[in-house]
């Protein structure tokens, strides 16, 4: 096999596994596909491309947490991150990619940061959090998840703490749906303006399909503090690596 399809097929794997645990999996396809070649903002688009099947695999995994959340939330929800995503998804096409990858670093680790901080700030408002900020702050993050998938688990994650939620399987359960919905619509703008280069993101789909399934699965075995770990960490890993492309 092709060295460079085994990296992007390696890096689907993973980035479906990193989705269903913790989010961020779009830092691993990313770079692969900048490594085989792949223009910047075309490989931004196949990335979202590869890893949305990985979505519906994760979220299929958390089909019971799903099923406890009322229907009315689910659906509210799942119409906000729609509308976000294609908002997102249309700026991104008409944003000079310089200013795009100017702006990734920065929110990633804000969204690092907020993740981090998120249980703290959730014990100082007794245990509430903030629950009139979870559909706007939904929408916001919906709208980055159209124009950049990179780190849109941190971000939703983030969100969902900060607003209250303190069962993290369930966190985990509205992220990928959310996820997932955000990003087909996305993928299929992006697929409408031309931006998708389709046998690589064919190839990562299947792969990140399967990494998604897998991924659910190691999500609810792993203590939350671990899952909470490797949040952080790969927000401030993938962080240092973007702010090391704009330097």
């Amino acid at each position: 096999m092709d060295s460079v399809w085994l990296v992007t097929g390696t890096a689907a794997f993973g980035a479906g596994v990193l989705n269903a645990v913790a989010g961020g999996g779009s830092f691993l396809t990313f770079p692969a596909l900048v490594y085989a070649g792949v223009p910047p903002l075309a490989a931004n688009a196949t990335s979202a491309a590869a890893v949305s099947p990985g979505y519906l695999g994760s979220t299929l995994g958390f089909k019971a947490e799903l099923n406890n959340i009322p229907r009315q939330v689910l659906q509210r929800e799942v119409m906000i991150a729609a509308i976000g995503g294609l908002i997102g998804a249309g700026l991104l096409l008409i944003t000079p990619a310089k200013l795009f990858s100017g702006l990734v670093p920065w929110l990633l680790l804000l969204a690092t940061a907020l993740f981090a901080l998120g249980p703290l700030i959730a014990a100082r408002s007794a245990g509430q959090g903030h629950p009139n900020w979870r559909l706007p702050g939904l929408l916001a993050v919906a709208i980055y998840g159209g124009y950049f998938n990179g780190g849109l688990g941190i971000l939703l994650m983030a969100l969902y703490t900060l607003t209250g939620e303190s069962r993290l399987n369930t966190v985990n359960a509205l992220k990928n749906l959310n996820s997932f919905v955000l990003s087909w619509l996305s993928v299929a703008a992006f697929a409408w303006a031309g931006a998708i280069v389709w046998d690589q993101a064919l190839w990562m789909m299947v792969l990140a399909t399967a990494g998604g399934w897998s991924g659910a699965r190691l999500a609810k075995r792993l203590p939350a503090r671990w899952v909470r770990v490797l949040v952080i960490a790969t927000g401030l890993g993938m962080s240092a690596v973007f702010f090391s492309r704009t330097g």
